[in-house]
């Protein structure tokens, strides 16, 4: 009996040391990928559109009257209101929130935005109701009971502001894009910005690089659009040129 019980915690122990190299190994190879990452300060990028610089990511804050919609809610709430202290922007001004995708680093500071309505795709909803995994048998969460799932090509309207959800899988099953006013591209991790162009996002990050890719495609052929901003590198004032090379910058 004691050679059994010493085997089961024999074979657990050598378990545990490999999930803990593994995770190791995770970490390591995490950090290293977001070193590559250049996310801009925080400030006003144009008239009433901001950016917030939260570690290595950026959310974006729209401007409409006396209120502000969101893109994504940034890696780390304490972060988030500092941030928004520097540009004199109260929290409960932000009646919206559109995450592009669920990941933590897009969803820390929902619970700072009490009066927002929090937006993303049907597709992505799976990964928050435990349907489908991100990281082994691991979902994600987000600190909002009442959110609404948008379709691919669905309008709507926040205030004055027109917006279009466009589904970009890849990164994750229900990655989406947002075209506001026909002018502002948000594209959170579709893709990454190299030297103005965009390019794949990181792999290792990627749930599908593959249909990632194909995803960047569907974001090259969007009319009337002037900017483009990502989550990790930055913006183009420049879509047109930012968008031009795609195919080449995306098997590289």
């Amino acid at each position: 009996m004691k050679r059994i019980l010493k085997r089961i915690l024999l074979g657990a122990g050598i378990l545990l040391l490999i999930l803990v190299l593994l995770f190791a190994g995770y970490m390591i190879k995490a950090k290293s990928e977001m070193n590559k990452m250049t996310p801009v300060e925080t400030k006003e990028i144009v008239h009433n559109l901001f950016a917030i610089h939260d570690t290595f990511v950026n959310l974006y804050l729209i401007k409409d009257s006396s209120q502000y919609i969101a893109i994504d809610a940034g890696n780390n709430a304490r972060n988030v209101s500092e941030e928004l202290k520097k540009l004199e922007i109260n929290p409960d001004q932000i009646v919206a929130v559109l995450l592009t995708h669920t990941d933590g680093d897009h969803v820390a500071a929902l619970r700072l935005f009490k009066n927002a309505k929090v937006y993303l795709s049907l597709q992505e909803e799976g990964l928050i109701n435990g349907t489908k995994s991100r990281f082994l048998i691991f979902g994600n969460k987000i600190d909002a009971r009442d959110y609404k799932t948008l379709e691919d090509g669905q309008n709507i309207n926040i205030g004055n502001l027109r917006i279009k959800g466009i589904l970009t899988p890849g990164h994750t099953p229900g990655s989406m894009c947002y075209l506001v006013n026909d002018r502002y591209l948000f594209t959170g991790d579709a893709l990454s910005l190299k030297a103005g162009k965009i390019y794949k996002f990181n792999e290792f990050f990627n749930m599908d690089t593959k249909t990632a890719i194909y995803s960047m495609a569907k974001i090259t052929q969007i009319t009337g659009a002037e900017y483009l901003f990502t989550a990790h590198y930055g913006y183009s004032n420049n879509y047109k040129d930012a968008v031009s090379d795609w195919k080449n910058q995306a098997i590289k």
